[in-house]
């Protein structure tokens, strides 16, 4: 059985490790197919590319893109797609424009809860300008003693209704998907059961997702429970979508599962994969 892993980040967005060395921990840890999938961001598949194929991996070409859905952040993963594409790196220069002032912004906020200097701070973390997340400042959080860890950093800052969030106008569902298909990739829902919504809204947003051309969800990956496998392997039978597998690595160091280190996808499955490696 091959060995997938479909989401990852590197320091050209929030990860920790540059693209080659993402690969080769990737490699070291027995993937088999892989694919860097930076937000909002492709300027690491060339090196990435390189580094998997040196190290006897098939490469994906990916991206996670932040699309604003009924006022809530959801990402969806491009897998397979052109990355010299025009509209989708316009979309891409489009959705990173307003990062730099929302960052400015959170700082202002925590810096109102006694937090100062947490923009400086984060800018140490940031291996690409036009990226600064919430992911780096939670690890300047760390750094001063504020949480334990990056977990610890989410569950009392930088999320809705706590210090430090500020929100951001991503671009549409219908945007995302479209410059992914433009650029002949296959779009997918990462990590549904992070999302905060109902059963009704979440509906709504798989049938809307579906009706632009979506066509696969995120089902075994590192922020899913064991249960949400089981519940997510019926969400995409239910709905006829494919499956992926990814463990969203970011760093080595923060709590989710590994590259390459989680169970497989269900048998009775489609996964996003078979027809690249026919």
């Amino acid at each position: 059985m091959l060995n997938v892993d479909l989401h990852c980040h590197s320091t050209i967005s929030d990860g920790v490790l540059a693209p080659d060395l993402v690969a080769a921990r990737a490699a070291a840890n027995g993937v088999d197919v892989w694919a860097l999938t930076d937000h909002d961001e492709v300027r690491g598949i060339p090196k990435a590319r390189a580094a998997a194929i040196d190290l006897g991996m098939r490469f994906v070409t990916g991206l996670e893109i932040s699309v604003t859905w009924a006022g809530r952040t959801i990402h969806i993963v491009g897998l397979n797609v052109d990355e010299t594409n025009e509209d989708l790196l316009a979309g891409l220069v489009m959705t990173r424009s307003g990062r730099q002032r929302r960052a400015e912004d959170m700082a202002a906020d925590l810096a109102r809860v006694g937090i100062p200097n947490v923009y400086q701070g984060a800018l140490k973390y940031v291996g690409n300008p036009d990226l600064i997340s919430r992911s780096h400042f939670a690890r300047y959080l760390v750094e001063i003693g504020v949480c334990e860890n990056v977990s610890a950093v989410f569950k009392k800052y930088l999320t809705e209704g706590k210090p430090g969030f500020v929100p951001h106008r991503w671009a549409t569902l219908a945007e995302a998907v479209g410059w992914i298909r433009r650029a002949g990739g296959v779009a997918v829902v990462a990590h549904p059961g992070r999302y905060d919504l109902s059963a009704i809204a979440f509906d709504a947003f798989f049938r809307e997702f579906k009706v632009y051309g979506g066509a696969a969800i995120e089902v075994v990956t590192g922020s899913h429970t064991v249960a949400q496998y089981h519940e997510y392997t019926k969400v995409a039978k239910r709905y006829g979508f494919m499956a992926s597998r990814g463990s969203d690595f970011h760093a080595p160091d923060e709590m989710l599962p590994d590259l390459g280190c989680l169970p497989p996808l269900a048998k009775e499955l489609i996964p996003v994969w078979n027809d690249w490696l026919e």
